[in-house]
């Protein structure tokens, strides 16, 4: 992934005849409530400081209420993520931290490893394949690597790994047969390292956005490329408007951050859905037609 600054991005979307620049400031003024819970009101939007989960932490916009989704699904478990305490610094594989700036706004409470694998589709990947390992549905955890070969948890499984010589790409037994969690995460950890936007793109689903839901993805594939991934959603309850968080990883690898809205200064973090043909994150910009949907 080639890190674009917020003032590359803006520039090309200048030129493209879209919002101005002074649209895109970000509001630098926070006001704290002195409530027991402690409430932090950030460009309009209220967070509770003491949540730990997606869902505790952040609060739908004034007017606005969780779309309900049922018990158990992806959409569940996406929004009820855990998080770090409030004000913590994404970590890098390294040690190293990654300052919030005006890019994240929360961290979420999962290890990452100590390989530079964690990157931005390798965080997705790892949120899908979780959630299923967690529901115990092994036979669906399988992905693409760059080269088209498909490889299932349900083979890894059984002791089986993966050889890869010229490109080819086969299955050798080599262990015993474990579904423990260092043994998924063994997995996790080969697919990042031959897996990526490219490939992940093309195995997912286009989705109008106007049909967008919890877990979808926004996806450039390529070297560059990025992939942010939708883990919560909220409509108006009169005009039915959607908003919506964002997650990501980077490169190099780091922690999954709950991003801000660096355009909508008055809904941030939450982002609206009518935010035109060209959505701005704080590191990348994508178009509407770039949102995708795991199919399995």
């Amino acid at each position: 992934m080639l890190k674009l600054s917020i003032n590359l991005i803006l520039i090309i979307i200048f030129l493209q005849g879209c919002i101005s620049a002074d649209e895109r400031k970000i509001t630098a003024g926070i006001e704290k409530n002195p409530a027991v819970v402690s409430e932090v009101f950030l460009s309009g939007t209220r967070v509770i400081e003491e949540g730990r989960t997606v869902e505790t932490r952040f609060q739908p916009p004034e007017g606005y209420v969780r779309i309900t989704e049922e018990e158990g699904s992806f959409a569940s478990y996406l929004r009820r993520l855990p998080l770090k305490k409030s004000g913590t610094e994404v970590m890098l594989y390294n040690g190293t931290t990654k300052p919030a700036g005006d890019v994240y706004i929360a961290v979420v409470d999962l290890p990452i490893g100590k390989r530079d694998l964690h990157q931005c589709a390798d965080a997705v990947i790892r949120l899908r394949a979780e959630y299923l390992y967690g529901r115990k549905k092994y036979e669906a955890i399988h992905f693409n690597f760059t080269n088209g070969f498909r490889a299932d948890y349900s083979e890894w499984m059984k002791g089986n790994r993966i050889e890869i010589e010229n490109n080819r790409t086969w299955w050798v037994r080599k262990a015993e047969p474990s579904d423990s969690y260092g043994n998924f995460w063994s997995y996790l950890e080969t697919v990042f390292m031959y897996a990526g936007t490219r490939s992940l793109a093309a195995e997912l689903d286009a989705v109008q956005r106007n049909d967008m839901k919890i877990g979808d993805v926004f996806i450039q594939g390529g070297s560059p490329g990025h992939a942010i991934i939708i883990i919560d959603m909220a409509v108006d309850k009169s005009s039915g408007k959607k908003t919506f968080l964002l997650a990501q990883s980077y490169m190099p690898a780091q922690e999954i951050q709950v991003l801000k809205n660096p355009v909508e200064k008055d809904l941030s973090p939450w982002y609206s859905l009518d935010f035109g043909e060209v959505l701005i994150t704080p590191e990348w910009a994508f178009r509407s037609g770039d949102l995708k949907r795991f199919i399995y």
